[in-house]
């Protein structure tokens, strides 16, 4: 349902460590096909719609929506989106500029390149993180299954001396 996928988009982007990858994922999405569309001379109002469908994340999705009301309402682009809260007011200024210049496009695009290099900062420091931990649980895992075969064995030359 609806409700549903909204609360459980809501609980990914509040994730530690994966929230802040997934949401800044989804604003370089959003940033990088808007800026594509307005620079296609796409409508905004009709680059936003389709924006909002290709988000992959319903939070985002309703906040489209209410920035595309606003728009249509005759307000500026950074407004809404600075009420919707779901960008950092870095972007919301970046945008706001963009749209005072006349180049939301090229804005749009180096909003979206600069968080493509903060996502892959954040994996490259993830990941970093993560190969020692697996090397210690795979460690662990290795002594377990060792401890497991030698275990049996001093019962087992018990046995074979008793019988002798």
């Amino acid at each position: 349902s609806q409700g549903g996928r909204y609360l459980t988009d809501k609980l990914k982007l509040k994730l530690p460590l994966v929230g802040g990858i997934l949401s800044k994922t989804i604003v370089a999405r959003f940033s990088r096909t808007l800026g594509t569309l307005l620079a296609a001379g796409v409508p905004i109002l009709e680059a936003l719609t389709i924006t909002r469908e290709t988000a992959g994340n319903e939070v985002f999705s309703r906040a489209l929506t209410k920035v595309h009301d606003g728009i249509r309402e005759g307000e500026d682009f950074a407004e809404p989106l600075r009420q919707a809260g779901i960008v950092e007011p870095m972007v919301v200024n970046m945008i706001d500029v963009g749209e005072e210049t006349g180049e939301l496009d090229k804005m749009l695009s180096r909003v979206a390149d600069t968080y493509d290099e903060e996502v892959q900062t954040m994996v490259a420091g993830m990941v970093s993180v993560l190969e020692p931990v697996m090397v210690i649980v795979l460690g662990v895992i290795v002594g377990f299954v060792v401890i497991a075969i030698f275990m049996p064995l001093p019962a087992l030359i018990n046995a074979v001396q008793n019988q002798q």
